[in-house]
């Protein structure tokens, strides 16, 4: 299909259930920038709050227990005064790697041509 076809001329088959569902998770603001934060390693509450700037607590916070619900990032809870919390991605989280990657690299370069 070109990029001018019709709707009328389109194979109506609906999307993908599985590949809305990715869509509708990684898709909601400051999620993708919460999931490239972790790429780099784990990071406590403070530290994401900082590598994503703009970002509230209350915000952060509810976007990390929806991609824990999702099996994309855990946190990790270390015993002590004070209690120390960090968040990395899962394994299905960093199998995200990849898509980000490419994500990003889209963003440049059409950044770059508007």
């Amino acid at each position: 299909m070109t990029v001018g076809a019709t709707s009328a001329s389109r194979q109506t088959q609906g999307v993908c259930p599985d590949f809305h569902a990715a869509i509708e998770l990684v898709g909601k603001r400051w999620t993708g920038a919460i999931v490239s934060a972790l790429s780099e390693g784990p990071l406590r509450f403070g530290e994401l709050g900082k590598a994503v700037p703009g970002l509230s607590d209350r915000l952060l916070s509810q976007r990390l227990r929806e991609l824990e619900d999702a099996g994309v990032v855990e946190r990790e809870v270390e015993p002590g005064a004070p209690v120390k919390v960090s968040y990395s991605l899962t394994e299905k989280g960093a199998d995200l790697g990849p898509a980000m990657a490419e994500l990003r690299a889209w963003a440049r370069r059409w950044k770059r041509t508007g």
